[in-house]
Protein backbone atom coordinates (compact mmCIF):
# COMPACT_ATOMS: atom_id res chain seq x y z
CA UNK A 1 0.00 0.00 0.00
CA UNK A 2 1.08 3.76 -0.45
CA UNK A 3 -0.34 7.12 -0.42
CA UNK A 4 -0.44 9.82 -2.18
CA UNK A 5 0.61 12.13 1.16
CA UNK A 6 3.05 11.55 3.81
CA UNK A 7 0.35 10.94 6.65
CA UNK A 8 2.07 10.86 10.14
CA UNK A 9 0.98 8.61 12.60
CA UNK A 10 1.96 8.36 16.59
CA UNK A 11 2.30 4.96 17.58
CA UNK A 12 2.31 4.69 21.42
CA UNK A 13 3.09 1.63 23.24
CA UNK A 14 5.03 0.24 26.19
CA UNK A 15 5.82 -2.67 24.28
CA UNK A 16 8.96 -1.69 22.58
CA UNK A 17 9.08 -5.19 20.12
CA UNK A 18 5.57 -4.49 19.69
CA UNK A 19 5.71 -0.52 18.81
CA UNK A 20 9.04 -1.73 16.58
CA UNK A 21 7.16 -4.32 13.96
CA UNK A 22 4.13 -1.41 13.92
CA UNK A 23 6.53 1.39 12.85
CA UNK A 24 8.44 -1.22 10.59
CA UNK A 25 4.90 -1.99 9.42
CA UNK A 26 3.56 1.34 8.73
CA UNK A 27 6.23 2.81 7.50
CA UNK A 28 6.57 0.12 4.63
CA UNK A 29 2.34 1.11 3.82
CA UNK A 30 3.78 4.94 2.99
CA UNK A 31 3.36 6.15 6.47
CA UNK A 32 5.43 8.80 8.55
CA UNK A 33 5.90 7.21 11.85
CA UNK A 34 6.63 8.65 15.70
CA UNK A 35 6.41 6.92 18.35
CA UNK A 36 5.71 7.51 22.39
CA UNK A 37 6.17 4.64 25.00
CA UNK A 38 3.26 5.42 27.47
CA UNK A 39 0.46 7.86 27.45
CA UNK A 40 1.96 11.14 29.00
CA UNK A 41 4.77 11.09 26.33
CA UNK A 42 1.88 10.83 24.04
CA UNK A 43 0.01 13.96 24.98
CA UNK A 44 3.14 16.21 25.46
CA UNK A 45 4.26 15.26 21.73
CA UNK A 46 0.69 15.79 20.80
CA UNK A 47 0.98 19.37 22.37
CA UNK A 48 4.18 19.99 20.71
CA UNK A 49 3.11 19.12 16.99
CA UNK A 50 0.29 17.71 14.98
CA UNK A 51 -0.39 14.17 13.51
CA UNK A 52 -3.18 12.57 11.46
CA UNK A 53 -3.33 10.06 13.42
CA UNK A 54 -2.51 8.13 17.13
CA UNK A 55 -2.79 4.18 16.94
CA UNK A 56 -2.41 3.79 20.86
CA UNK A 57 -2.48 1.12 23.43
CA UNK A 58 -4.61 0.62 26.13
CA UNK A 59 -2.88 -0.65 29.10
CA UNK A 60 0.43 1.33 30.23
CA UNK A 61 2.38 1.76 33.41
CA UNK A 62 2.10 5.27 33.98
CA UNK A 63 -0.84 6.72 32.06
CA UNK A 64 -3.23 4.26 30.37
CA UNK A 65 -4.47 4.79 26.78
CA UNK A 66 -7.81 5.79 28.05
CA UNK A 67 -6.66 8.61 30.37
CA UNK A 68 -4.31 9.92 27.80
CA UNK A 69 -7.59 9.65 25.16
CA UNK A 70 -9.41 12.11 27.04
CA UNK A 71 -6.51 14.45 27.71
CA UNK A 72 -5.57 14.64 23.66
CA UNK A 73 -9.49 14.53 23.00
CA UNK A 74 -9.20 17.81 24.22
CA UNK A 75 -6.16 18.97 23.37
CA UNK A 76 -7.54 18.47 19.67
CA UNK A 77 -10.30 16.83 19.02
CA UNK A 78 -10.31 15.91 15.37
CA UNK A 79 -7.33 13.92 15.30
CA UNK A 80 -8.80 10.24 15.11
CA UNK A 81 -7.56 8.16 17.48
CA UNK A 82 -7.15 3.84 17.37
CA UNK A 83 -6.95 1.77 20.25
CA UNK A 84 -5.41 -1.17 20.69
CA UNK A 85 -5.35 -3.91 23.53
CA UNK A 86 -5.13 -7.53 24.24
CA UNK A 87 -7.95 -7.63 26.58
CA UNK A 88 -11.20 -8.51 24.53
CA UNK A 89 -13.27 -6.51 27.04
CA UNK A 90 -16.66 -4.80 25.79
CA UNK A 91 -16.78 -2.58 28.14
CA UNK A 92 -13.41 -1.24 27.78
CA UNK A 93 -14.51 -0.88 23.99
CA UNK A 94 -17.46 0.98 25.03
CA UNK A 95 -15.49 3.21 27.31
CA UNK A 96 -12.90 3.80 24.79
CA UNK A 97 -15.37 4.81 22.35
CA UNK A 98 -17.14 7.15 24.37
CA UNK A 99 -14.51 9.01 25.01
CA UNK A 100 -13.71 9.39 21.07
CA UNK A 101 -11.99 6.91 19.79
CA UNK A 102 -12.02 6.00 16.04
CA UNK A 103 -11.51 2.49 16.05
CA UNK A 104 -11.33 -0.21 18.88
CA UNK A 105 -8.70 -3.10 18.01
CA UNK A 106 -7.63 -6.59 19.49
CA UNK A 107 -3.97 -7.93 19.56
CA UNK A 108 -2.72 -9.59 17.86
CA UNK A 109 -3.70 -6.97 15.18
CA UNK A 110 -5.34 -8.14 11.89
CA UNK A 111 -3.42 -6.47 9.73
CA UNK A 112 -5.95 -6.24 6.76
CA UNK A 113 -8.68 -5.28 9.59
CA UNK A 114 -5.60 -1.97 10.63
CA UNK A 115 -5.31 -1.58 7.12
CA UNK A 116 -8.85 -0.63 6.89
CA UNK A 117 -9.26 1.20 9.72
CA UNK A 118 -6.48 3.46 9.10
CA UNK A 119 -7.98 4.54 5.32
CA UNK A 120 -11.13 5.17 6.86
CA UNK A 121 -10.00 7.58 9.82
CA UNK A 122 -7.75 9.12 7.12
CA UNK A 123 -10.43 9.82 4.57
CA UNK A 124 -11.38 11.99 7.71
CA UNK A 125 -8.16 14.14 7.80
CA UNK A 126 -7.25 16.73 5.20
CA UNK A 127 -10.32 18.01 4.44
CA UNK A 128 -9.80 21.44 4.27
CA UNK A 129 -6.49 21.08 2.02
CA UNK A 130 -8.51 19.26 -0.27
CA UNK A 131 -11.07 21.88 -0.39
CA UNK A 132 -8.15 24.49 -1.20
CA UNK A 133 -7.17 22.04 -3.90
CA UNK A 134 -10.61 21.67 -5.63
CA UNK A 135 -11.06 25.91 -5.61
CA UNK A 136 -8.02 26.10 -7.38
CA UNK A 137 -8.75 23.56 -9.74
CA UNK A 138 -11.83 25.80 -10.63
CA UNK A 139 -9.66 28.37 -11.89
CA UNK A 140 -9.22 26.50 -14.91
CA UNK A 141 -11.20 26.96 -17.96
CA UNK A 142 -13.96 25.11 -16.61
CA UNK A 143 -15.69 27.33 -13.96
CA UNK A 144 -17.43 24.82 -11.64
CA UNK A 145 -18.81 27.64 -9.95
CA UNK A 146 -18.76 26.12 -6.44
CA UNK A 147 -19.79 22.94 -7.43
CA UNK A 148 -18.33 20.22 -5.23
CA UNK A 149 -17.66 16.77 -5.92
CA UNK A 150 -14.85 14.27 -6.62
CA UNK A 151 -17.64 11.00 -6.47
CA UNK A 152 -17.36 9.02 -9.85
CA UNK A 153 -20.65 10.30 -10.98
CA UNK A 154 -19.88 14.10 -9.98
CA UNK A 155 -17.15 13.61 -12.29
CA UNK A 156 -18.86 11.98 -14.68
CA UNK A 157 -21.81 14.80 -15.12
CA UNK A 158 -19.35 17.88 -14.85
CA UNK A 159 -17.49 16.36 -17.98
CA UNK A 160 -20.88 16.41 -19.53
CA UNK A 161 -21.59 20.29 -18.21
CA UNK A 162 -18.27 21.10 -19.62
CA UNK A 163 -19.28 19.79 -23.23
CA UNK A 164 -23.40 20.85 -23.24
CA UNK A 165 -21.83 24.52 -21.89
CA UNK A 166 -20.20 25.79 -25.00
CA UNK A 167 -23.08 24.63 -27.33
CA UNK A 168 -26.64 26.00 -27.68
CA UNK A 169 -28.76 23.36 -26.86
CA UNK A 170 -31.92 23.16 -24.74
CA UNK A 171 -31.01 21.77 -21.08
CA UNK A 172 -33.42 19.73 -19.07
CA UNK A 173 -32.07 19.22 -15.54
CA UNK A 174 -33.43 16.66 -13.44
CA UNK A 175 -33.14 14.67 -10.14
CA UNK A 176 -34.90 15.54 -6.09
CA UNK A 177 -35.32 18.98 -4.81
CA UNK A 178 -31.92 19.86 -2.94
CA UNK A 179 -29.36 18.60 -5.00
CA UNK A 180 -28.33 21.24 -6.07
CA UNK A 181 -30.09 21.61 -9.78
CA UNK A 182 -29.74 25.80 -9.76
CA UNK A 183 -25.83 25.43 -9.53
CA UNK A 184 -25.39 23.33 -12.75
CA UNK A 185 -27.82 25.81 -14.46
CA UNK A 186 -25.47 28.37 -13.71
CA UNK A 187 -22.03 26.36 -14.54
CA UNK A 188 -23.49 25.82 -18.03
CA UNK A 189 -24.64 29.46 -18.32
CA UNK A 190 -20.83 31.19 -17.07
CA UNK A 191 -19.55 28.50 -19.06
CA UNK A 192 -21.06 29.35 -22.79
CA UNK A 193 -20.18 31.85 -24.96
CA UNK A 194 -23.17 33.57 -23.37
CA UNK A 195 -22.01 34.31 -19.70
CA UNK A 196 -21.35 38.33 -20.08
CA UNK A 197 -24.90 38.19 -20.79
CA UNK A 198 -28.05 38.10 -18.02
CA UNK A 199 -28.55 34.84 -16.20
CA UNK A 200 -32.00 34.83 -15.42
CA UNK A 201 -34.04 32.78 -13.26
CA UNK A 202 -37.40 31.72 -12.37
CA UNK A 203 -39.12 29.15 -10.19
CA UNK A 204 -42.53 28.37 -12.00
CA UNK A 205 -43.99 26.76 -8.84
CA UNK A 206 -43.67 29.79 -6.89
CA UNK A 207 -45.55 31.73 -9.24
CA UNK A 208 -49.40 31.73 -9.53
CA UNK A 209 -50.87 30.69 -13.42
CA UNK A 210 -52.53 34.30 -13.59
CA UNK A 211 -49.05 36.25 -13.30
CA UNK A 212 -46.81 33.86 -14.54
CA UNK A 213 -47.65 34.44 -18.31
CA UNK A 214 -46.64 38.78 -17.19
CA UNK A 215 -43.41 37.47 -15.40
CA UNK A 216 -42.46 35.44 -18.22
CA UNK A 217 -43.59 37.73 -21.24
CA UNK A 218 -44.27 40.81 -19.56
CA UNK A 219 -47.37 43.08 -20.22
CA UNK A 220 -48.80 46.45 -21.77
CA UNK A 221 -50.03 49.14 -19.37
CA UNK A 222 -53.80 48.45 -18.39
CA UNK A 223 -53.36 44.62 -20.02
CA UNK A 224 -55.21 43.72 -16.32
CA UNK A 225 -56.26 45.03 -13.12
CA UNK A 226 -52.86 46.63 -11.66
CA UNK A 227 -51.10 46.89 -14.34
CA UNK A 228 -50.41 50.97 -14.37
CA UNK A 229 -47.01 50.68 -16.81
CA UNK A 230 -45.39 48.44 -19.05
CA UNK A 231 -43.54 45.61 -17.33
CA UNK A 232 -40.76 43.63 -19.64
CA UNK A 233 -40.93 39.66 -19.10
CA UNK A 234 -37.89 37.58 -17.93
CA UNK A 235 -37.39 36.27 -21.76
CA UNK A 236 -36.94 40.03 -22.70
CA UNK A 237 -34.24 40.62 -19.77
CA UNK A 238 -32.37 37.71 -20.70
CA UNK A 239 -31.72 38.46 -24.31
CA UNK A 240 -28.65 37.55 -25.10
CA UNK A 241 -28.01 35.24 -22.16
CA UNK A 242 -30.36 32.65 -20.65
CA UNK A 243 -33.08 32.04 -18.75
CA UNK A 244 -33.20 29.20 -16.02
CA UNK A 245 -36.77 27.83 -15.88
CA UNK A 246 -36.82 25.99 -12.50
CA UNK A 247 -39.85 23.78 -11.60
CA UNK A 248 -41.03 23.31 -14.95
CA UNK A 249 -43.16 20.81 -14.16
CA UNK A 250 -45.63 23.01 -12.24
CA UNK A 251 -46.19 25.01 -15.16
CA UNK A 252 -50.43 24.91 -16.21
CA UNK A 253 -50.57 23.28 -19.26
CA UNK A 254 -51.92 26.52 -20.96
CA UNK A 255 -48.29 28.07 -19.96
CA UNK A 256 -46.54 25.33 -21.93
CA UNK A 257 -48.22 26.04 -25.02
CA UNK A 258 -47.09 29.52 -25.10
CA UNK A 259 -43.22 28.59 -24.13
CA UNK A 260 -43.61 25.93 -26.73
CA UNK A 261 -44.52 28.66 -29.24
CA UNK A 262 -40.72 30.49 -27.56
CA UNK A 263 -38.80 27.62 -27.88
CA UNK A 264 -40.21 27.19 -31.94
CA UNK A 265 -40.26 30.55 -32.92
CA UNK A 266 -37.99 32.54 -30.67
CA UNK A 267 -40.61 35.07 -30.28
CA UNK A 268 -42.61 36.37 -27.15
CA UNK A 269 -46.05 38.81 -27.29
CA UNK A 270 -46.79 40.94 -24.04
CA UNK A 271 -49.65 40.38 -22.22
CA UNK A 272 -52.54 42.44 -23.81
CA UNK A 273 -50.30 43.45 -26.82
CA UNK A 274 -49.90 42.86 -30.24
CA UNK A 275 -46.32 43.35 -30.81
CA UNK A 276 -43.93 39.96 -32.08
CA UNK A 277 -40.53 40.74 -30.03
CA UNK A 278 -37.65 38.70 -31.35
CA UNK A 279 -35.54 36.90 -28.20
CA UNK A 280 -31.88 35.16 -28.36
CA UNK A 281 -32.28 33.16 -25.61
CA UNK A 282 -30.65 30.03 -24.12
CA UNK A 283 -33.29 28.02 -22.34
CA UNK A 284 -32.32 25.84 -18.94
CA UNK A 285 -34.93 23.96 -17.35
CA UNK A 286 -34.99 21.62 -14.02
CA UNK A 287 -37.86 19.92 -12.70
CA UNK A 288 -37.67 17.16 -9.64
CA UNK A 289 -40.52 15.67 -11.19
CA UNK A 290 -40.99 12.74 -13.38
CA UNK A 291 -42.20 14.24 -16.61
CA UNK A 292 -42.65 11.13 -18.64
CA UNK A 293 -45.43 9.56 -15.98
CA UNK A 294 -46.70 13.19 -16.27
CA UNK A 295 -47.26 13.11 -19.77
CA UNK A 296 -48.88 9.77 -19.44
CA UNK A 297 -51.05 11.17 -17.07
CA UNK A 298 -51.79 13.98 -19.34
CA UNK A 299 -50.03 17.04 -17.21
CA UNK A 300 -46.91 17.69 -19.15
CA UNK A 301 -46.86 18.27 -22.96
CA UNK A 302 -45.44 15.85 -25.01
CA UNK A 303 -43.85 17.95 -27.64
CA UNK A 304 -42.55 20.34 -25.20
CA UNK A 305 -40.76 18.01 -23.32
CA UNK A 306 -38.60 16.98 -26.07
CA UNK A 307 -38.48 20.66 -27.10
CA UNK A 308 -36.65 20.71 -23.77
CA UNK A 309 -35.25 17.77 -23.52
CA UNK A 310 -32.40 17.87 -25.76
CA UNK A 311 -29.72 17.10 -23.18
CA UNK A 312 -30.99 15.59 -20.27
CA UNK A 313 -28.30 16.01 -17.02
CA UNK A 314 -29.66 13.93 -13.88
CA UNK A 315 -28.54 15.25 -10.71
CA UNK A 316 -27.70 12.37 -8.14
CA UNK A 317 -29.27 12.41 -4.33
CA UNK A 318 -26.50 12.70 -2.01
CA UNK A 319 -27.09 9.28 -0.98
CA UNK A 320 -25.18 8.34 -3.94
CA UNK A 321 -22.22 10.35 -3.97
CA UNK A 322 -21.55 10.19 -0.39
CA UNK A 323 -17.39 10.36 -1.23
CA UNK A 324 -18.71 14.07 -1.50
CA UNK A 325 -20.06 14.96 1.67
CA UNK A 326 -16.68 15.21 4.40
CA UNK A 327 -15.80 17.66 1.29
CA UNK A 328 -19.24 19.43 1.11
CA UNK A 329 -19.19 19.88 4.56
CA UNK A 330 -15.73 21.18 5.23
CA UNK A 331 -17.01 23.82 2.59
CA UNK A 332 -20.33 24.70 3.95
CA UNK A 333 -18.37 24.76 7.65
CA UNK A 334 -16.25 27.40 7.16
CA UNK A 335 -18.73 29.55 4.42
CA UNK A 336 -20.86 29.55 7.47
CA UNK A 337 -18.31 30.11 9.97
CA UNK A 338 -17.44 33.42 8.38
CA UNK A 339 -20.88 34.76 7.65
CA UNK A 340 -21.74 34.03 11.49
CA UNK A 341 -18.23 35.09 13.13
CA UNK A 342 -17.20 31.63 14.02
CA UNK A 343 -13.88 29.78 14.62
CA UNK A 344 -14.99 26.17 13.86
CA UNK A 345 -12.58 24.35 12.50
CA UNK A 346 -13.72 21.23 11.38
CA UNK A 347 -15.49 17.76 12.69
CA UNK A 348 -14.58 15.47 15.12
CA UNK A 349 -14.16 11.52 13.36
CA UNK A 350 -17.49 10.30 15.23
CA UNK A 351 -19.66 13.37 13.86
CA UNK A 352 -18.22 12.70 10.39
CA UNK A 353 -19.27 8.95 10.78
CA UNK A 354 -22.94 10.49 11.75
CA UNK A 355 -22.74 13.04 8.54
CA UNK A 356 -21.74 9.38 6.19
CA UNK A 357 -24.13 7.08 7.42
CA UNK A 358 -27.52 9.42 7.44
CA UNK A 359 -29.63 9.23 4.58
CA UNK A 360 -30.29 12.66 3.54
CA UNK A 361 -33.90 12.74 2.28
CA UNK A 362 -33.21 16.82 1.51
CA UNK A 363 -29.90 16.44 -0.16
CA UNK A 364 -27.37 19.50 -0.13
CA UNK A 365 -30.41 21.61 0.67
CA UNK A 366 -30.62 19.59 4.04
CA UNK A 367 -26.60 18.94 4.55
CA UNK A 368 -26.32 23.26 4.70
CA UNK A 369 -29.31 23.69 6.82
CA UNK A 370 -27.39 21.03 9.40
CA UNK A 371 -24.01 22.50 8.83
CA UNK A 372 -25.30 26.29 9.40
CA UNK A 373 -27.52 25.07 12.88
CA UNK A 374 -24.41 23.20 14.16
CA UNK A 375 -22.37 26.05 13.39
CA UNK A 376 -24.59 28.55 15.04
CA UNK A 377 -25.34 26.90 18.07
CA UNK A 378 -21.87 24.75 18.51
CA UNK A 379 -19.60 26.76 20.89
CA UNK A 380 -16.64 24.40 20.76
CA UNK A 381 -14.06 24.61 17.83
CA UNK A 382 -15.06 21.03 16.43
CA UNK A 383 -18.32 19.64 15.62
CA UNK A 384 -19.30 16.52 17.50
CA UNK A 385 -21.81 14.20 16.86
CA UNK A 386 -23.92 15.45 19.98
CA UNK A 387 -23.95 19.05 18.00
CA UNK A 388 -26.10 17.19 14.78
CA UNK A 389 -29.69 17.15 14.78
CA UNK A 390 -29.69 13.35 14.31
CA UNK A 391 -27.38 12.83 16.20
CA UNK A 392 -29.33 10.93 19.42
CA UNK A 393 -31.21 8.99 16.63
CA UNK A 394 -28.47 7.35 14.99
CA UNK A 395 -26.25 7.12 17.68
CA UNK A 396 -25.91 3.43 18.09
CA UNK A 397 -23.02 2.67 19.90
CA UNK A 398 -24.40 2.20 23.17
CA UNK A 399 -27.10 -0.03 21.99
CA UNK A 400 -26.71 -3.35 23.54
CA UNK A 401 -25.51 -6.39 20.79
CA UNK A 402 -28.33 -9.06 22.70
CA UNK A 403 -30.06 -8.05 25.37
CA UNK A 404 -30.12 -10.68 27.96
CA UNK A 405 -34.48 -9.92 27.86
CA UNK A 406 -34.53 -11.05 24.55
CA UNK A 407 -34.19 -15.09 25.73
CA UNK A 408 -37.02 -16.73 27.03
CA UNK A 409 -37.21 -19.80 28.76
CA UNK A 410 -34.08 -22.57 28.96
CA UNK A 411 -31.90 -21.77 25.34
CA UNK A 412 -28.33 -23.38 25.10
CA UNK A 413 -24.79 -21.16 25.63
CA UNK A 414 -24.54 -21.60 22.15
CA UNK A 415 -27.81 -20.61 20.50
CA UNK A 416 -27.35 -17.57 22.76
CA UNK A 417 -23.95 -16.89 21.43
CA UNK A 418 -25.05 -17.65 17.43
CA UNK A 419 -27.82 -15.20 18.17
CA UNK A 420 -25.44 -12.69 19.41
CA UNK A 421 -23.22 -13.25 16.45
CA UNK A 422 -26.10 -12.83 13.85
CA UNK A 423 -27.99 -10.09 15.18
CA UNK A 424 -24.36 -8.40 15.28
CA UNK A 425 -24.14 -9.03 12.02
CA UNK A 426 -27.44 -7.48 11.03
CA UNK A 427 -26.99 -4.58 13.15
CA UNK A 428 -23.79 -3.63 11.12
CA UNK A 429 -25.87 -4.21 7.62
CA UNK A 430 -23.40 -7.39 6.92
CA UNK A 431 -19.97 -5.06 7.83
CA UNK A 432 -17.82 -8.33 9.39
CA UNK A 433 -14.79 -6.30 10.84
CA UNK A 434 -17.40 -3.77 12.39
CA UNK A 435 -19.42 -6.82 13.95
CA UNK A 436 -15.78 -8.32 14.99
CA UNK A 437 -14.75 -5.29 16.77
CA UNK A 438 -18.17 -4.50 18.66
CA UNK A 439 -18.19 -8.48 19.66
CA UNK A 440 -14.58 -7.76 20.99
CA UNK A 441 -13.47 -10.95 19.21
CA UNK A 442 -11.30 -10.86 16.13
CA UNK A 443 -12.06 -11.26 12.52
CA UNK A 444 -10.48 -14.59 12.29
CA UNK A 445 -12.63 -15.77 15.16
CA UNK A 446 -15.66 -14.25 13.65
CA UNK A 447 -15.02 -16.16 10.71
CA UNK A 448 -14.99 -19.54 12.93
CA UNK A 449 -17.28 -19.18 14.67
CA UNK A 450 -19.33 -17.90 11.57
CA UNK A 451 -18.08 -21.70 10.04
CA UNK A 452 -19.13 -23.38 13.27
CA UNK A 453 -22.60 -22.53 13.41
CA UNK A 454 -23.12 -22.86 9.49
CA UNK A 455 -23.62 -19.81 8.47
CA UNK A 456 -21.02 -19.73 5.76
CA UNK A 457 -18.05 -22.06 4.26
Amino acid sequence: MSTDKKNTILVVDDDTAHRTMLKTLLSGWGYLIDEADDGSTAIIKVEERAYDLILMDIRMIKVSGIEALKEIKVINPAIPIIIMTAYSSVETAVDALKNGAYDYLIKPLDFDELRISLIRAMDHTGLREENRLLKESMVSHFDRRNIIGRSPVMVKLLETVAQVSSSEATVLITGDSGTGKEMIAGAIHYNSPRKDAPFIKINCAAITETLLESELFGHEKGAFTGAQRRKEGKFRLAHGGSIFLDEIGEMPMSMQVKLLRVLQEREITRVGGEEVIKVDVRIIAASNRDLLKDIENSRFREDLYYRLNVVELRMPPLRDRKEDIPLLAQHYLELFSEKNHKQAKGFTPRAMDMLLKYEWPGNIRELMNVIERCVVLSTADYIDQNDLPFGAEEDDEDQPLFSPSMITGDVPLEEVEKATILNTLEFTSGNKSEAARRLGITRKTLHKKLKKYGVMD
